[in-house]
């Protein structure tokens, strides 16, 4: 499925909305997004996840150097509901409890 990425910003605060497939393939579409996008807000970024239908490795490493960037900038960096296939990928990577996910902004 290919990836679809809409992105919103309200008050300094940006929403990403994902839909698809995040791989080896699309990730790096994904990350350039994300990463464009967090110098751009005042507030922070939520990632909304609960379209994404499968997520890899690849998924998984872009979010936590999104993740990182936002540390470093002090941003706020958000998952929001993430679907269960990704939520189990989070699981099993063990970066279900680095990450501030919220079932709702």
């Amino acid at each position: 499925m290919a990836l679809k990425i809409d992105k919103a910003e309200r008050d300094g605060a940006w929403t990403v909305t994902v839909r698809g497939d995040v791989d080896l393939y699309t990730s790096p579409e994904l990350r350039d997004a994300l990463l464009k996008l967090i110098p751009k807000t005042n507030t922070g970024l939520a990632v909304d996840l609960r379209h994404v239908l499968y997520m890899d490795s690849s998924g998984v490493a872009t979010l936590v150097e999104a993740l990182k960037m936002a540390g470093r900038r002090h941003t706020e960096f958000v998952l929001v509901s993430p679907s269960d296939s990704v939520t189990k990928v989070l699981q099993l990577a063990r970066l279900d409890t680095v990450f501030d996910i919220r079932e709702s902004l």
